[in-house]
């Protein structure tokens, strides 16, 4: 078959960065084209600026864009002045302006999906049901939920399932997926929440896995590495979660290269968000950092 110049080119420069050939120039171009993992923004890596009202949910899209090159975003519901058509509308409209991504909303404050109470748990997934149709307005994949409640762990899986199955049976016509992050108490428990994903067993029902959320208690941590792993076979997003960070620019409590093995390993594809909450750092610096480290995980993964 003959080989075009274009081809021709495209083939000696894949050869040349090392990049595996198949049969087909086409491959190339897909790769480049199609990334394994793309990088979004977690929105709460700048909530002491809209605490502090130096920005608002309406100039995050600009900021992951033009400050920090990500175009993809990830909400949380606490910074939204509301969620009404005149609202998402001009959100959605910045958001394409800016040729950014709409990747999903983190929901908090609206209730507990595994309080043992009846009433407040149906309660809290209605509550939840607005934020459903508002990431379906945004075109966001997912709404990010919260596996919360007093009881036992067995009392709580229950509620939580029963929750998560009539928030999830809403969602779907509307294409969305409700997915939980391991977000502190039983849910950074990794084969806890994993237990609860296999007794959903709903397609649009999964994980957020979060690098950093794995404290069961004050005094327990669960172990982080097997947690991921135990998430990611129900994963519909990563967080890349950071704090601090050493000389050579390495997370100091997280190996984000063992973390993106894991993520490889599992099959996923698709976004991973830096989700920056240290101190040391300012919050720009901080999502930089995060940013260049995840880049370079990734880089040595692919």
């Amino acid at each position: 078959m003959k080989t075009s110049r274009r081809e021709f080119l495209q083939t000696s420069l894949l050869a040349a960065a090392g990049i595996p050939l198949l049969s087909g120039s086409s491959f190339g171009r897909e790769a480049m084209a199609k990334p394994r993992f793309k990088i979004s923004l977690a929105e709460w890596s700048l909530h002491k600026a809209l605490w502090a009202k130096e920005m608002t949910n309406l100039d995050f899209p600009v900021k992951a864009a033009k400050e920090f090159g990500i175009l993809g975003v990830e909400y949380v519901s606490t910074f939204f002045k509301d969620t009404t058509t005149e609202y998402l509308n001009e959100l959605l409209k910045i958001s394409k302006d800016n040729n950014v991504t709409n990747v999903l909303i983190m929901i908090d404050a609206q209730g507990s999906l595994g309080d043992l109470d009846q009433a407040t748990r149906d309660k809290a997934v209605e509550n939840h049901h607005r934020w459903v149709e508002a990431a379906k307005f945004l075109g966001c994949h997912s709404i990010r939920v919260n596996a919360a409640g007093k009881g036992t762990e067995t009392e709580v899986a229950g509620a939580v399932v029963e929750s998560l199955g009539k928030l999830a049976t809403f969602a779907a016509p509307l294409g969305i997926n409700v997915v939980v992050e391991n977000h502190g108490g039983f849910s950074s428990n990794g084969k806890w929440l994993a237990g609860i994903m296999k007794q959903v067993n709903m397609k649009n029902c999964g994980t957020l896995p979060d690098f950093g959320n794995f404290r069961v208690s004050p005094s327990e941590m669960y172990d982080r590495y097997l947690g991921v792993q135990e998430l990611m076979p129900f994963a519909k997003g990563v967080s890349a979660k950071s704090h601090d960070f050493d000389a050579e620019g390495n997370e100091t409590e997280t190996d984000y290269y063992r973390m993106l093995k894991i993520v490889k390993e599992s099959g996923y594809k698709g976004w991973i968000d830096v989700e920056y909450e240290g101190s040391k750092l300012s919050e720009p610096e901080g999502i930089k950092a995060t940013k260049l480290l995840l880049e370079k995980a990734i880089a040595a993964v692919a």
